[in-house]
């Protein structure tokens, strides 16, 4: 029996819209390009057959509190969300770090003179979580169903966002700790796109955190994958989309790729102004990466940061502002914005006594073909004096490989597009259904639509609404919760 739905790639965007329709009752199916399923999920073993690197994303504030992944229940799945006591670390010369902690209040104490201030741009934030991120992570077409959630956010957002910024806090810590949480938006510092971010993942540290699924990001693309195959879908690995005339059997087609990828597959058949709206579209910075065996936790000056799953390695709010603005003009900042995370903080499962993962990446010009050892390496020595010597191996991959590795990273740019204002209103191309195409029954679920990047299933899960409404006529979505015959 030939299928309803065929889903073109297995991040969490393809998976997640892959779950809806099959449990909806399609029939669908997922080819997947890469030998291994998972895109920004996948996690392997690099240097040792015991040690887990994730080889994308590692840590998952965003996975913890979406809509959907809270439907789909992954915990209840036997995804354990480990969670470190320490969301994320900033640490600043002379051994002193800005440090947010679970807990608020630890937090606004630790960070002294400027605690109440903090707390006051905090708390509300954490008080109404559940609304502001679901507003967040909406099709940013809809009403919210909690629009009072979204009543603190303007004029946090213009304070955070312009070069008032510069000037909120007294002390180094606090401005810095916004600045890291900042550098998310690999863009230009301060922005307001750049803000929306401070005020999303700067709340969730407190809220629903920054965990990490223990086993690596894998067991979350697993989890999916396997829900998926519960209700009957068919999983292609190894199996490349390079002409869209290839699915022509399928009643409906939905893409987790980028705009440039589907210029690729279906560029002669796309009408002339959606074609020349997809090739406006515009890249921004890359990431380029380092993956590190390491012999014993890192030695960072500051021994608070042995606590924290990820830490912004760059220095003060103006290096860190310095840094991304020199990236976004497209040069190689000296001194670059480090990204790292530690999982051993939060998951003791992933390596091993005296081997130990260490996920570092820092943002480069897009297409960057340097090799970004060395300046991770320093960057990090700087904070940790002493890692140099504790590194047993490692594994650098620079923009260009980034894109070589997943075709969505343009450039190395693994947010899928620049994060500003007028491509945030319009991604991939203005237009009131951005997950439909001109082409009939085709569509977009890749962190090139809304609500952008990050491992939050819920562009998948729009697009999947979309087409169970317009092709199939179903305007009830199926339950995400666990089938209790399959929950052990």
């Amino acid at each position: 029996m030939a299928s309803d739905v065929v889903v073109v790639g297995s991040g969490p965007n393809g998976l997640a819209a892959a779950v809806m329709l099959a449990r909806a009752g399609l029939r669908v199916e997922i080819c997947e390009g890469a030998e291994q399923l998972g895109g920004g999920l996948r996690s392997k073993a690099l240097f040792d057959s015991e040690v887990g690197h994730d080889i994308c994303s590692a840590v998952h504030p965003m996975a913890a509190a979406s809509r959907f992944f809270r439907e789909f229940d992954l915990p209840a799945r036997g995804v354990e969300m480990c969670q470190p006591e320490i969301a994320y670390g900033h640490p600043l010369d002379g051994g002193r770090a800005g440090l947010a902690y679970r807990s608020l209040d630890r937090t606004c104490e630790a960070l002294g003179a400027d605690g109440p201030r903090y707390r006051k741009l905090m708390r509300p934030l954490v008080m109404h979580s559940q609304g502001l991120v679901d507003a967040l992570f909406s099709d940013q077409r809809s009403v919210p169903a909690d629009p009072w959630a979204l009543l603190s956010l303007p004029a946090r957002i213009l304070t955070q966002g312009t070069p008032i910024a510069r000037h909120l806090f007294h002390t180094e810590e606090a401005a810095a700790m916004l600045a890291g949480v900042a550098g998310h938006a690999v863009g230009r510092l301060p922005s307001l796109p750049a803000a929306g971010i401070i005020l999303l993942l700067g709340h969730l540290a407190h809220s629903t955190g920054w965990p990490l699924p223990r086993g690596g990001s894998q067991r979350i693309a697993n989890a999916l994958a396997d829900d998926f195959l519960a209700h009957h879908g068919i999983l292609h690995t190894g199996r490349p989309v390079t002409d869209l005339r290839e699915l022509a059997a399928f009643r409906a087609v939905v893409l987790d790729i980028g705009p440039r990828n589907l210029l690729d597959i279906a560029g002669p058949l796309l009408p002339d102004r959606y074609r020349r709206g997809l090739e406006k579209y515009r890249y921004g910075p890359a990431a380029a990466k380092v993956d590190f065996l390491v012999s014993e936790p890192i030695p960072w000056a500051n021994p608070e940061l042995r606590k924290a799953g990820t830490v912004h390695v760059c220095g003060d709010q103006a290096a860190v502002y310095a840094s991304e603005n020199a990236t976004t003009k497209g040069k190689r900042a000296e001194a670059p914005y480090v990204l790292l995370s530690e999982p051993m903080v939060a998951d003791p499962t992933r390596g091993l006594p005296g081997k130990r993962p260490v996920w570092a990446y820092c943002h480069v010009p897009n297409g960057d073909p340097v090799d970004p050892t060395e300046l991770i390496r320093r960057q990090i020595e700087r904070f940790a004096p002493g890692f140099t010597d504790t590194v047993l191996a490692s594994r650098s991959t620079n923009a260009l490989q980034q894109n070589e590795y997943n075709p969505n990273y343009v450039g190395g740019d693994i947010a899928a597009g620049a994060i500003d204002l007028r491509q945030l209103a319009g991604r991939p191309v203005l237009k009131w259904n951005p997950y439909r195409t001109p082409l009939g029954g085709v569509y977009l679920c890749s962190a090139a639509t809304p609500p952008g990047p990050g491992v939050h299933g819920m562009s998948g899960y729009f697009a999947a609404k979309s087409v169970l409404r317009n092709e199939f006529g179903i305007r009830e979505l199926p339950s995400l919760a666990p089938d209790e015959e399959r929950v052990e």
